[in-house]
């Protein structure tokens, strides 16, 4: 910095030198770093406090204690924010405790284990129990309502299983007095179609339908429906295929409750000459199946009585316990070609199906000389899994609406879309004419069923 005076004029004149311009810069310099620094400074603070807000409000629903003081909110959230985990405020017994195994006869006689939340609590408040006791004590309520829980779905299960598998007693009833009547009225034992239909049983200008099954309601059902919603009626052929006991009853059902203009075979399976010549390769693998079967003592009884399998696992046995599984009905799909060696195409039917619309258009679909991917079919997904691989690269994929399934395991199926479906299929245990059958659903199975007929009102069948 330079000084001068002058004495004329009476003044100072002072000029800056470089010290001063560079003192001067370095306060400029350090002022704007300075704000630099608050405003980095309150941004950290603001992310810090946010922070510290959602693990408080974590806490707070986690249903902790609250923190009145700084010093408490520091020891709940300081192993937090330094990634530390927080002390546990639950004793180490009771975790030790809990973690010990206990045997299913240990609880066995004991009327001393608390079986309501409410009993457990008051026994614990007014006994003054230690943190261990408690332990012990909760351990074996919970075991035991495990152990309850476990004995009534298995219950459930074994119950679902005898429903579906026993021949319910209406039906039972329904079959009896078919069969009486078909030995005391001639006009139940017409011949089903009648000579001058006979000839297009093997017309392929027709529209041919197979029905395998020993079930005359369930029979009736599928024809009713196909026939109802069929555009071209006149046009359809259905074979009904069923055992030797309930040819009398099916054929009588069909004579005295004819679907025409539709043309009804009602044949039992030991009329077909394929069948009788010879050795059938179904009936040779179902043979092997029943010897195999027969070793296994006990049946259900035993699979319910095992105590170290899951009761999803005990419920996959028993429905592998199923008669339908050991049934001809349900295998003779895989030899209607040797059945019906006269037809080009046919269309087979289950017998827990409904048909809702005009199936003829199944017979535009080119094929390509592969069969049809659904319960339309000659193969039905699931029955005879190791025939799948024997039928890979034969079948053709249509569109799901053909064929909805489900209906009889999956309760909350959306109605709307079962309504829409052309072929709604009632797979599973709660078939529709059972009890167990799920009512929201059955209500589109029994539209189909006559109510007001003699024979249904007499073996007290109804909706």
């Amino acid at each position: 910095m330079q000084l001068h005076i002058s004495p004329s004029l009476r003044h100072v004149t002072v000029l800056p030198g470089k010290g001063l311009k560079e003192f001067i810069k370095v306060k400029a310099v350090s002022k704007r770093l300075s704000y630099r620094m608050m405003f980095y400074s309150l941004l950290f603070f603001t992310f810090l406090l946010r922070f510290v807000f959602v693990l408080t409000a974590v806490d707070g629903i986690d249903g902790e204690n609250k923190c009145s003081t700084i010093g408490c909110l520091g020891k709940k959230l300081g192993p937090r924010i330094l990634g530390r985990r927080p002390e546990s405020s639950v004793p180490e017994v009771i975790y030790q405790t809990l973690d010990e195994p206990l045997g299913n006869d240990e609880l066995k006689g004991r009327f001393d284990i608390p079986q309501t939340l409410e009993e457990f609590m008051i026994k614990m408040k007014e006994g003054g129990y230690d943190a261990k006791t408690f332990a012990v004590k909760l351990r074996e309520m919970v075991t035991l309502m495990e152990q309850r829980t476990r004995l009534a779905k298995i219950q459930e299960y074994l119950y679902r299983h005898v429903a579906s598998s026993s021949i319910p007693k209406q039906l039972h009833c329904l079959d009896l007095r078919l069969a009486h009547e078909h030995t005391n009225n001639a006009a139940a034992r017409l011949q089903l179609p009648s000579a001058e239909l006979v000839p297009a049983l093997v017309d392929n200008s027709y529209y041919h339908f197979v029905v395998a099954s020993d079930n005359v309601l369930a029979a009736s059902v599928v024809a009713t429906s196909l026939v109802r919603n069929c555009l071209r009626p006149r046009n359809v052929v259905i074979h009904i295929i069923t055992d030797r006991k309930t040819y009398y009853p099916m054929q009588a059902w069909f004579s005295l409750h004819p679907l025409a203009p539709a043309v009804i075979e009602v044949k039992p399976l030991h009329h077909f000459d394929w069948f009788s010549k010879g050795k059938v390769p179904v009936l040779e693998a179902m043979e092997k199946d029943q010897k195999v079967r027969s070793q296994f003592r006990g049946g259900s009884s035993a699979i319910v009585a095992n105590t170290s399998e899951k009761p999803n696992v005990i419920a996959s046995k028993l429905q592998a316990l199923s008669p339908k599984y050991n049934s001809v009905m349900n295998h003779i799909r895989i030899h209607l070609p040797e059945l019906f060696p006269s037809l080009n195409k046919l269309v087979f039917l289950d017998d827990d199906i409904v048909v809702q619309t005009d199936l003829t258009p199944l017979w535009d679909i080119d094929m390509n000389g592969k069969n049809i991917k659904s319960d339309l079919s000659l193969w039905q997904l699931g029955t005879l899994p190791p025939g799948l691989i024997a039928f890979h690269g034969h079948v053709h994929i249509i569109d799901p609406f053909w064929h909805m399934l489900g209906l009889g395991y999956q309760e909350n199926t959306n109605f709307a879309d079962v309504e829409n479906a052309g072929v709604i299929h009632f797979n599973g245990r709660a078939k529709p004419w059972l009890d167990i059958a799920f009512p929201q659903l059955r209500s589109l199975w029994t539209k189909y069923v006559d109510f007001s007929d003699k024979f249904i009102k007499s073996c007290h069948i109804r909706a």
